[in-house]
């Protein structure tokens, strides 16, 4: 199963490697996430739904709505 962390990164011609450097963590914990291995922790996918400009909810599978919600102040 491809986890929409693989798509994404995919998408944005980015390494697995770069995607660990942006959000602070190791190659290793990066990638079991993006093959489904480990939970991402919530603040890892809001790293990324804020790189990617999408919703935690796309990232989780929760939606396929690509877009991320309006930010409330």
């Amino acid at each position: 199963m491809v986890t929409r962390l693989r798509e994404l990164r995919e998408d944005n011609d980015l390494t697995q490697t770069q995607c660990s450097k942006i959000a602070f963590i190791s190659k290793n914990s990066y990638i079991r996430y993006e093959k489904g291995e480990r939970i991402i922790p919530l603040d890892v996918a809001a790293m990324f739904a804020r790189y990617y400009n999408v919703s935690i909810d796309y990232i989780a599978n929760l939606t396929n709505d690509i877009k991320p919600y309006k930010r409330i102040n």
